[in-house]
């Protein structure tokens, strides 16, 4: 396989198309080699447009949805960001190539420690791997400039909101299976929230987000 052609079709053919035209993003997708955190037995899959299982019941997302979340999010170079649900530790590195500094929170000891790796293997040092469940926040290192949710919530939690700056941003897809929509949320001001919903889609919960209840009173 030819490497740099499969990228090159990945980009034209799956994300282009997908309204991902930001040039900035497009040259992220270019230096964050997404075949080096692809497990190696799906290492043929990398420029595919499907999900990549990662064991443990968790997939990598689609790289159009990727480029697009990353789009949607519009990260300057100062900003830290909050990446919660790790998985193979792509994502954050396309975070900290277009930020500062990201905390990452992966419940998962076996993925946290595949992701370390894959980090440390390409070079990518402004990115920190905690171990434990960001799915109803993480008060350490509070409060960020940007939030992204790795993985589907039934609805956002409380705790989430009050851990972005005003001004910051929060990229979540919220709902539950089949109808799930990407939303960002844009904090405006201490109690002030604006929420554009972006796409529609279906992935994944983050393990162990909270379920509202069902029952009428």
């Amino acid at each position: 396989m030819n490497i740099e052609q499969a990228r090159f079709n990945m980009i034209e053919q799956q994300i282009r198309p997908w309204d991902v035209l930001d040039t900035d993003v497009l040259d992220a997708l270019q230096v964050v080699k997404r075949e080096k955190f692809v497990p190696a037995a799906y290492k043929n899959l990398a420029f595919v447009d499907t999900e990549i299982p990662l064991g443990g019941g968790e997939f990598m997302f689609t790289p159009k949805l990727e480029a697009r979340i990353l789009q949607e999010l519009q990260l300057k170079k100062h900003e830290n960001v909050l990446e919660i649900g790790t998985g193979s530790g792509y994502m954050a590195a396309l975070l900290a190539h277009r930020g500062r500094h990201v905390t990452t929170v992966e419940i998962s000891p076996e993925l946290k420690a595949q992701a370390e790796a894959n980090l440390a293997a390409n070079g990518i040092t402004n990115v920190t791997v905690e171990q434990g469940n960001g799915a109803q926040g993480w008060t350490n290192g509070a409060p960020f400039d940007v939030i992204v949710l790795s993985g589907s919530v039934p609805v956002l939690p409380e705790a989430l909101l009050k851990q972005v700056k005003v001004g910051g941003r929060i990229f979540a897809i919220i709902g539950e299976a089949p109808v799930m929509s990407g939303h960002v949320i844009t904090r405006t001001g201490e109690a002030g929230y604006d929420t554009v919903k972006v796409f529609e889609t279906n992935v994944k919960p983050l393990q162990l987000a909270v379920t509202p209840s069902h029952f009428t009173f």
